[in-house]
């Protein structure tokens, strides 16, 4: 049962409405951690904006998708995994690689280099070295790339921590990520 209840997308009124309607219209659906984000409009107006900023960054969706699970599995958040399994099959990714994504693994080496990167930065909470970032560069990318990488791990924990707090329903097809364990 949700710790803070989402709002009947109905039922909502003002920026709460316009936010959820907008929302709709992009994906056909309202998420309930977007119905649960928008108890504050501010919080879910300003979720959307640096997602959609991200959106338009150099990682592609697919690799976006991939930290995501990552993060999700380092965290153990059931919610996330779902939603972004469900995502990333959408973007193209295959089963078998979502689910070692979901690991922190990946069978491509440039992606296994971000994981590694995204799961030391998750574990260590932040506190990464500088043969961490090293190791990134040695896969070919570029500071730009570095950082969208950093924001991602950053939007992602947010969604983790807030879906643990808020005890977000799932209402994607379940992923459970609490038996995930790193990657050797």
């Amino acid at each position: 049962m949700p710790r803070i209840n989402p709002v009947d997308h109905q039922a909502a009124d003002g920026a709460a409405k316009d936010l959820l309607d907008g929302v709709k219209a992009q994906i056909g659906m309202v998420p309930n951690i977007f119905a649960t984000l928008v108890q504050s409009p501010s919080v879910l107006e300003g979720f959307l904006a640096f997602s959609g900023a991200l959106g338009k960054g150099a990682l592609t969706a697919q690799l976006r998708e991939q930290i995501a699970l990552t993060v999700a599995g380092a965290n153990s958040c059931n919610y996330c995994a779902s939603a972004h399994t469900a995502i990333g099959k959408g973007a193209g990714i295959g089963e078998a690689e979502l689910r070692r994504n979901l690991e922190g693994r990946s069978d491509d080496s440039r992606t296994q280099a971000v994981l590694d990167f995204v799961r030391n930065s998750v574990d260590r909470r932040g506190q990464v070295g500088d043969d961490d970032v090293q190791a990134l560069r040695d896969a070919g990318l570029g500071d730009g790339e570095i950082v969208e990488v950093v924001a991602n791990i950053g939007v992602n924990l947010f969604t983790n921590y807030f879906n643990h707090i808020a005890r977000t329903e799932i209402d994607f097809p379940v992923v459970d990520s609490t038996a995930v364990t790193r990657a050797a």
